[in-house]
């Protein structure tokens, strides 16, 4: 093979730098607060940078007939890799097979360990996975295509409005058939190679559907969800699966959304029939037609044609329906907590207190230590305890930030809301002196993740 003798040197050079660390692959976008915090963490800790394979540039690979392994050449040749602080990283199914001859510790470390990030925060890439999702047959999170699919031809030419929430089923499915297809052809390309987390548990934990029934499966307790012998596609359905069941107050989930998109607390009068619908998306009527876009702040409907469009949009596009409890209080306020888990340990903690049902941190809403909150050990303990076993139930995958919350009353029980693969983006906190990058990376370090 053409320039095996380059490759041979850059690997013993590689190996000669790092100790044998094992490389990591990052798949993500290059200057994203998430890669630029891990390849500092890294660089603190005395590692080697990940290489990072750009999203937009394998997905526009894809659409133009090459694959994973083309990207992952122009990294290796330098022309598509981004690199901090001038360091390089070199591995390759060449270096792979090159090693087989020599001694196995050499072979494994030759072997690049692969993280998956979050593709969010750059347009390109969502317009990528809209196209993705249009020629993509599979429509993961409904029964048949949503009202708001965009036609692939359009998907490349699409302007950026902030905020606005586009065709989401059709951004999932596309999402979906990414996380497969990096899947196949990563382990094509390097057959020993190891996932920190599994593409496939990625895609179960983005669906919140999906994601709560496995955890309940695995004898995880989640909030009971709202049970109907049909599907529930509209407002209509909504209302009457939730007088059917008993259920006046739920929160209604974009089944794909991430933080608080799409999520809506709704709740009915039993006794007057009036209801308010508390959430974050905003609506704006262009041409007689509905536009749903991220508000950034709470808004408060209680008129029925606002509700009811509401929630025809969101069971369209795949909603989780369940039951909405009482979280635990502090003062005037509600909280959960953030809790991550990596490689089976509990780390890093933040507690999230809300004077709304809904509490993510970019809502402005207030932030505290656990021990600061007032928690105490038997309480983080229990909080602990629930995230790790949510995280046991995916055992191909390594960390996530678990969100937990405890339910009001004197005997509080711990359940778990969502687990989020790109949950460890956590400010000004720490977990034995390191932050949460840090904390992974030396973990990874200690006891690597073997093929």
């Amino acid at each position: 093979m053409s320039g095996m003798t380059d490759i041979e040197e850059n690997l013993q050079r590689l190996v000669k730098n790092s100790d044998l660390e094992q490389p990591l692959l990052l798949i993500g976008n290059p200057n994203n607060r998430r890669t630029l915090g891990l390849q500092e963490a890294r660089q603190r800790i005395g590692l080697q940078p990940a290489l990072v394979l750009p999203y937009a540039r394998l997905l526009q690979t894809w659409r133009r007939g090459g694959t994973m392994a083309d990207v992952v050449q122009q990294c290796l040749e330098g022309r598509g890799a981004t690199h901090t602080h001038g360091a390089s990283w070199i591995s390759s199914p060449a270096s792979s097979m090159s090693y087989a001859n020599h001694d196995s510790v050499h072979r494994v470390n030759s072997v690049p360990l692969i993280r998956i990030d979050a593709p969010g925060e750059e347009w390109e890439v969502e317009r990528e996975l809209l196209f993705l999702g249009a020629v993509n047959d599979i429509s993961p999170l409904t029964e048949g295509l949503s009202a708001g699919m965009i036609p692939a031809e359009q998907t490349l030419t699409l302007e950026q409005e902030w905020g606005r929430i586009y065709a989401p089923n059709q951004w999932f499915s596309g999402w979906r058939a990414c996380l497969e297809r990096i899947r196949h052809e990563a382990l094509e390309y390097w057959p020993s190679a190891r996932f920190m987390n599994d593409p496939h548990d990625i895609a179960i934990m983005f669906d919140k559907r999906k994601c709560q029934q496995h955890l309940s499966v695995h004898g995880v307790h989640v909030p009971p969800t709202l049970q109907s012998s049909e599907p529930i596609r509209n407002y209509a359905d909504l209302r009457t699966a939730m007088k059917t069941a008993g259920m006046n107050r739920v929160f209604v989930k974009l089944a794909c959304g991430s933080g608080a998109s799409g999520v809506v607390a709704y709740q009915i009068n039993p006794r007057t029939g009036a209801e308010i619908a508390i959430t974050t998306v905003g609506m704006e009527r262009i041409q007689g037609k509905i536009i749903f876009y991220n508000e950034g702040r709470m808004r408060r409907y209680t008129h029925t044609s606002e509700i009811s469009s509401l929630m025809d949009w969101l069971c369209a596009e795949g909603a989780q329906i369940e039951r909405w409890m009482a979280k635990a209080s502090l003062g005037s306020s509600v909280f959960d907590i953030r809790q991550l888990v990596a490689g089976g340990q509990a780390g890093h903690a933040i507690v999230r207190l809300s004077q709304t049902p809904i509490t993510n941190l970019h809502l402005r809403n207030e932030r505290l230590l656990p021990a600061d909150a007032g928690l105490d050990e038997q309480q983080m303990e229990g909080v602990q305890t629930s995230a790790k076993a949510a995280m046991a139930a995916f055992p191909n995958s390594w960390s996530a930030g678990i969100d937990v919350m405890l339910s009001g009353g004197t005997e509080p029980r711990a359940y778990i809301l969502d687990v989020n693969p790109f949950g460890d983006l956590l400010y000004r906190v720490q977990h034995n002196g390191l932050g949460t990058y840090e904390w992974q990376m030396e973990l990874l370090r200690k006891e690597p993740l073997q093929p």
